[in-house]
């Protein structure tokens, strides 16, 4: 099937990306390709995207067989995302909204891949929001886009510069990597920042372990990570004693302390 170049559709009708909703339009279509193909095989498998815009990686998904469901709270590209549906019949739902109200299990199901350009604005947001809650989890795999800074706390190892809260809600009980790097100049408007595309599929989760309380406890010590943990720890009832219990120094700083450490440590406390 033969589509218009995306840089046509924008100009027909009159499209420009909102600083407001954190929008940066990709045109290359080998590249949108490239990033359709991070999940694997999609002919015939469900896709959720947030943040199409004028489509560019909603063709891409398409092209690749994927059934898509399209959340775009940005109503100037409705018209040129029905335009897809016409394109391709049966194969697009669009749901205008805010994907940060939506629920996903009622309007996408169980077993989607989500691909996502997402805006930078939400993108930590919206990864937390599908990181959180019931295991396993609605979603098959998450390939998403986020600034490169974010994309490497989501899959820093302890010690590095990197590491962090994000770091052990991403790594917990799934598993992340980095699956691209994207230069600026690949966006439209290009943002002062680079890019890369994360891959995430869920792991098994471990056994006895109140995702609240680790929550709770890498709160704590990431939010003094100056500190030692006898001093940021010390608000959270038991965990002093916890880490006595597992022999993890009171004298150390959270960023060193390493992923299958908090779950020890919030297994202790739950």
């Amino acid at each position: 099937m033969s589509l218009p170049p995306l840089r046509e559709v924008i100009a027909r009708h009159g499209l420009s990306a909102s600083k407001s909703l954190g929008q940066n339009f990709i045109l290359d279509r080998q590249l949108l390709a490239r990033i359709a193909a991070v999940p694997g095989p999609l002919d015939g498998e469900k896709v959720y995207e947030v943040g199409p815009g004028p489509g560019g990686l909603t063709t891409a998904l398409l092209e690749a067989g994927a059934g898509v469901v399209a959340v775009e709270r940005d109503r100037r590209c409705l018209p040129a995302l029905a335009e897809l549906q016409a394109a391709f019949p049966g194969r697009l739902e669009l749901i205008e909204d805010d994907a940060l109200a939506i629920d996903e299990r009622a309007a996408v199901g169980e077993g989607a891949h989500v691909v996502a350009n997402l805006p930078y604005n939400v993108g930590t947001a919206l990864l937390l929001r599908w990181l959180e809650g019931a295991w396993p989890p609605w979603w098959r795999s998450l390939t998403l886009m986020f600034q490169r800074e974010v994309a490497e706390r989501i899959v820093a190892a302890p010690g590095t510069e990197h590491y962090g809260r994000l770091s052990v809600a991403a790594q917990w009980r799934a598993l992340p990597r980095i699956a691209m790097a994207v230069h600026r100049s690949a966006f439209t408007p290009p943002p002062k920042v680079a890019s890369a595309v994360v891959h995430v599929v869920p792991a098994e989760e471990p056994d006895g372990v109140d995702a609240e309380v680790l929550e709770r406890l890498t709160a704590a010590a990431f939010g003094q990570r100056r500190k030692m943990l006898r001093q940021s720890l010390k608000g959270v009832p038991g965990a002093l004693d916890g880490l006595a219990r597992l022999g993890i120094a009171e004298d150390k700083r959270a960023e060193t302390i390493s992923v299958a450490e908090w779950v020890a440590l919030a297994r202790e406390l739950s």
